[in-house]
């Protein structure tokens, strides 16, 4: 269960005795708990305005532990009530303004694997087009036939689709084309994901979630300027 944090400790209300903590110090208070956390991924975070951490006269970051407290919140409601960003925004903001909330968790258990019908229910899929993702790819069962529910941003993905008349046997490309992609990342991280050190191993998480970002950017702007065409711009 993660704790709700206090409303903001903005600069205002922070003192001078109250201890500062580096972003590479903060990365590691928070990779117990959260693995795949990555220094981009804090950053990318403040630009959010989900937290607000103090800058050095030199530039650098300084974490206060309510900082800390807020960026724990934020990771643990994605990563257990798949909240978007928006939400979990519009939740600290009422925090600070001293309108009681739950911590993410508080009345939710942990994501259980689903049954087919139940995450067909909450992906929006058919049967049939349930099973369609499975057979080609897109999903994965467990020995029991049931599904993550980490999985449902694929499948509503795929619903979604589905409801323009692309149905999962129209997107093999796509499944082909992000192996590939990902194929070519791993040349790139391999290297130094191996170094023993933990900060070369942050670095080469960091470096994989940059080039993850940048891919998603490249055939996002390849595919707008593709439907410019289409639509004769």
């Amino acid at each position: 269960m993660t704790s709700v944090p206090r409303p903001s400790a903005s600069a205002a209300r922070d003192t001078d005795t109250t201890p500062r903590f580096t972003i590479g110090e903060v990365l590691t208070a928070l990779r117990g708990d959260f693995p795949d956390v990555t220094i981009s991924k804090i950053r990318y975070l403040e630009s959010e305005q989900l937290v607000h951490p103090q800058r050095t006269p030199s530039g650098y970051r300084k974490f206060s532990p309510a900082d800390v407290a807020r960026l724990r919140y934020v990771l643990a409601a994605q990563r257990d009530q798949y909240l978007p960003l928006r939400v979990i925004k519009e939740q600290l903001d009422a925090l600070d303004r001293g309108v009681p909330a739950t911590g993410p968790g508080d009345d939710a258990p942990p994501a259980a694997p689903m049954s087919p019908g139940d995450f067909a229910q909450a992906a929006g899929l058919t049967a049939g087009q349930l099973d369609d993702c499975v057979e080609f790819g897109f999903l994965t069962t467990d020995p029991e036939g049931r599904h993550r529910a980490a999985e449902l941003p694929v499948a509503r993905a795929v619903a979604g689709l589905a409801r323009h008349g692309i149905e999962p046997r129209h997107l093999r490309v796509h499944r082909t084309a992000v192996e590939r992609e990902a194929a070519l990342i791993e040349q790139v991280v391999t290297p130094a994901l191996r170094a023993r050190s933990e900060e070369g191993r942050a670095r080469a998480t960091e470096q994989l979630q940059e080039l993850a970002g940048l891919s998603a950017q490249l055939h996002s702007a390849l595919l707008d300027a593709r439907l410019r065409e289409v639509l004769g711009g």
